[in-house]
């Protein structure tokens, strides 16, 4: 069970203990009462006659057989007070027991995706060498006869063409009614452009890129070439990459990338497209 499981039955049992004690308290006030009432009784038996003393005499004998009763009682609810208290240590026991299981499990996994990331950094470092060596090749014609466009952007956009519609249309069109410089490919791309110069462009001069995490995106082969581009402009100039998660899980993030599911990311499902990009401003801002 999980440790949230046992501190519930620890608080369970606090309630049920707290219960019982006022039922303790309940029956005390009640032979207190009753031997009040056997005081004033045997107090009115003075000058009394026979037969007056008779009937309060009997009145004693019932108020004694009811605190008998009560007495009882207590001593049973005071058995069941102490079961209850050993039942309450032994969960609270088993509460921190499993509390520090799950924290080492929590660092295990974090020591993971750490590693993991320290992984993909060697890759793309590995891959950034060989981006450096193929640079002193002769470039292909149709690369050669594009002109680099010198445009800065605040931030670059990177997603899948399934969730235009649904969330990256209004949310590029909140950020530009915001003034921030957005590359997108709808806006920058045109007809006859080549698209891996005009994306590998748009990385470079952007200040930030932001990826829209969906199950889209993680089954497109041109995002995982605007991510990797991403990865490597982090490790060697600093560039930041801010995750938004849309439809999609934490295990599937996990399961796509682990250096990603590492960052902290905003969620489609708790904030609209305008609520985003005032993050974003607040972040261009500082």
């Amino acid at each position: 069970m999980s440790s949230g499981t046992y501190l519930d039955k620890k608080n369970k049992l606090s309630k049920e203990i707290a219960e019982l004690e006022k039922k303790r308290a309940d029956y005390s006030k009640q032979i207190a009462e009753k031997n009040s009432k056997t005081v004033s009784v045997q107090k009115s038996m003075k000058g009394a006659s026979a037969s007056s003393i008779i009937s309060k005499q009997s009145q004693i004998n019932s108020l004694n057989e009811e605190i008998s009763k009560l007495q009882t009682k207590i001593a049973d609810v005071e058995k069941r007070i102490a079961q209850k208290r050993v039942d309450e240590n032994k969960a609270f026991q088993q509460y921190q027991t499993e509390l520090d299981r799950e924290n080492k499990k929590m660092q295990q996994e974090q020591k993971k995706i750490t590693d993991s990331y320290q992984k993909r950094i060697n890759e793309l470092s590995t891959t950034l060498n060989r981006s450096i060596q193929a640079q002193v090749q002769p470039v292909s014609t149709l690369y050669s006869q594009i002109q680099e466009d010198a445009t800065e952007y605040d931030v670059f956009i990177s997603h899948a063409h399934e969730d235009k519609e649904s969330f990256v249309n209004p949310f590029v069109d909140a950020l530009k009614k915001r003034d921030v410089k957005v590359w997108y490919d709808n806006d920058e791309i045109k007809w006859g452009d080549s698209l891996r110069a005009k994306i590998d462009s748009g990385l470079k001069h952007s200040h930030f890129g932001i990826v829209v995490i969906s199950r889209s995106f993680i089954k497109k082969g041109w995002t995982n070439h605007e991510l990797d581009g991403l990865f490597n402009l982090e490790m060697t100039q600093g560039k930041t990459i801010l995750p938004i998660w849309h439809d999609i899980t934490k295990t599937e993030v996990q399961n796509f990338s682990p250096s990603l599911a590492g960052k902290m990311a905003i969620s489609t499902a708790l904030m609209t497209p305008a609520e985003i990009a005032d993050e974003l401003v607040k972040l261009l801002n500082k």
